[in-house]
């Protein structure tokens, strides 16, 4: 089965966070975090063993909860476009 451009785009941006060295900005990496979680399909709770960060990444994950998974591709893509590159 042949992938979708949107999927492609959204596997590259991925690879690029992965891949990235400078340190992202808190605000951008719960955003990421969200996105790739909806993305995915993945409601799994935050796995982190801060409670403190497991808060924040939950509350991101509630802020874009009415996305479905295309836009939260599409506004990973996005958001790494406007903020990494």
């Amino acid at each position: 089965m042949k992938k979708k451009k949107s999927q492609i785009e959204f596997e590259e941006a991925v690879a690029y966070v992965n891949s990235f060295t400078e340190p992202i900005p808190a605000d951008v990496l719960l955003k990421l975090y969200a996105y790739y979680k909806i993305a995915n399909s993945n409601y799994d709770n935050p796995g982190s063993k801060t409670p403190l960060i497991n808060a924040f990444k939950a509350n991101a994950l509630f802020q874009a909860k009415n996305m479905n998974k295309k836009q939260a591709m599409k506004s990973y893509v996005a958001l790494v476009e406007k903020e990494l590159k």
